[in-house]
């Protein structure tokens, strides 16, 4: 009997993640691109660069959010991709629709930055966090029901894994409510959560 290609496609970890490090970068360099130098005719003083930066402060705060969102992500991912033996067809488009929410990271965050007083662009915003959340749970439940996972990888580290996600996805999930009351609120504790599982667990392992 021939084998089926779909039996034999998408098995290259090392392609997968090659491509993902190329659509990460290009995303993360995209958010800069969007913040602009103040136009030089405007800028008569010290007074005044320091007035057109401090316009510029919403769309700076929204790049620094984003770019420690597709970090972590990033991280999330290649943390999955480490621990496969090898992936299969239906692993890779599922690892396609992640990097898929990964480009769309930009427009949303824009969206945000010249509507952030919006419920709908914060709200559309955190919908660009929850398919990527939701994608990258689904790719490692696929890859441990799958048994696409290293046979040397513990128990314990598949459920941490899963784990991360949830409370992750959790507290998004409890920022993007805070909408109800005032945008601000959002962005500020999802701000906060990043900078948690950005900074805060090298703080707890120095300590």
């Amino acid at each position: 009997m021939s084998p089926s290609y779909n039996h034999i496609a998408g098995q290259s970890v090392e392609r997968l993640a090659a491509l993902s490090d190329g659509i990460f970068a290009v995303a993360m360099t995209l958010l800069v691109l969007d913040l602009r130098v103040p136009i030089t005719e405007g800028i008569r003083s010290e007074r005044d660069l320091w007035r057109a930066i401090l316009v510029l402060a919403p769309q700076i705060v929204m790049y620094l959010m984003s770019f420690l969102t597709l970090g972590i992500f990033w991280v999330g991912q290649q943390t999955q991709l480490n621990h496969l033996a090898h992936s299969d067809r239906n692993l890779t488009w599922i690892h396609l629709t992640f990097l898929f929410a990964v480009t769309l990271m930009p427009f949303s965050t824009r969206l945000l930055a010249e509507f952030a007083v919006y419920r709908t662009a914060l709200l559309l915003y955190w919908g660009n966090i929850v398919l990527l959340g939701g994608t990258l749970y689904f790719s490692w439940v696929r890859a441990t029901r799958g048994g696409l996972v290293r046979i040397d990888v513990s128990p314990e580290i598949l459920a941490v894994i899963c784990r991360r996600i949830i409370i992750g996805q959790s507290l998004y999930a409890f920022g993007a409510l805070l909408c109800a009351f005032n945008t601000y609120w959002s962005i500020a504790f999802i701000v906060l959560v990043q900078l948690y599982y950005a900074i805060a667990p090298r703080i707890g392992r120095r300590s």
